[in-house]
């Protein structure tokens, strides 16, 4: 517990039985980073004994005086722990803090006004009206922007046959504006999406919000009675149950992608193998 200065200068002197149980200039160090306190500390103001004579943490009730002329009492680690160490005067004297920052007087406020109920979403009119989980062409998906999405659609052409000119398919309930969603593949005759993701140049991709929007979109497309197999690369952990964790698309990935769609759809798979 913090005690006046006299009290603890005298305990001091009893303990190391000595008159003056540092000398000055002992803290000296400890203290010249503090050049706001060295102004506000005067001697005459602590029974004589001067600011490199106390330890910066000793529990001790020091007085203290601003520029303004305001006296105040602060142990060595409050003054030491005020923000900055050469901010505006205020920084460093509790009634110069207060006087910079007056309270706020509140002035009643007038009754809110209702707030208009929300729009209710408007969804994309381009999204065609078939059946939830029917492939299409969609006008709204976005091109391919990934040279390996590319590749490995390619790879699994030679290896698989399915039916291509559709990027979507239409689902039933929304997912952000549209009723569809566009995977990187689709595989119709399987009713299998194929994601590939990567965490991007920047390392910001399929990570934190955009991951929890994967998850929804995985959600939705499984809603529509299809299957989702994302290859992820740049160890990003699985989220659905038959996704593959790869450090790059190799032939190995496409042994192991044939794999997966026999597991998901059996045997059928191997009528469309090339």
């Amino acid at each position: 517990m913090a005690e006046p200065v006299e009290w603890w200068w005298a305990r001091r002197q009893f303990s190391r039985g000595v008159d003056v149980p540092y000398p000055v200039g002992t803290y000296r160090e400890a203290w010249s980073s503090f050049p706001a306190l060295i102004r506000q500390y005067h001697p005459e103001l602590n029974r004589g004994i001067t600011l490199t004579q106390i330890p910066p943490a000793a529990e001790v009730l020091l007085q203290w005086q601003c520029e303004v002329g305001h006296v105040f009492v602060a142990t060595p680690e409050e003054q030491r722990t005020r923000p900055g160490r050469q901010r505006r005067r205020s920084a460093w004297c509790p009634q110069c803090s207060d006087e910079a920052s007056p309270p706020r007087i509140r002035v009643p406020e007038e009754p809110a006004l209702p707030r208009p109920a929300k729009p209710l979403r408007v969804l994309c009119a381009k999204t065609p009206d078939v059946p939830v989980g029917e492939p299409f062409a969609s006008a709204c998906a976005p091109k391919p922007a990934s040279v390996v999405e590319a590749e490995l659609r390619a790879g699994l052409r030679e290896r698989i046959e399915f039916s291509e000119g559709v990027n979507a398919i239409r689902l039933g309930r929304p997912f952000f504006d549209h009723l569809e969603a566009w995977p990187d593949i689709l595989l119709p005759e399987l009713r299998v999406a194929i994601e590939y993701d990567s965490t991007g140049r920047h390392g910001l991709e399929h990570v934190g919000s955009r991951e929890a929007a994967d998850r929804r979109k995985d959600r939705a497309i499984r809603a529509a009675h299809w299957e989702v197999v994302r290859v992820r690369t740049g160890k990003l952990p699985a989220l659905g149950p038959y996704d593959l964790q790869v450090s790059s698309v190799t032939k190995r990935t496409y042994t192991a992608l044939i794999d997966r769609l026999r597991d998901i759809r059996g045997l059928i798979v191997d009528a469309y193998l090339r």
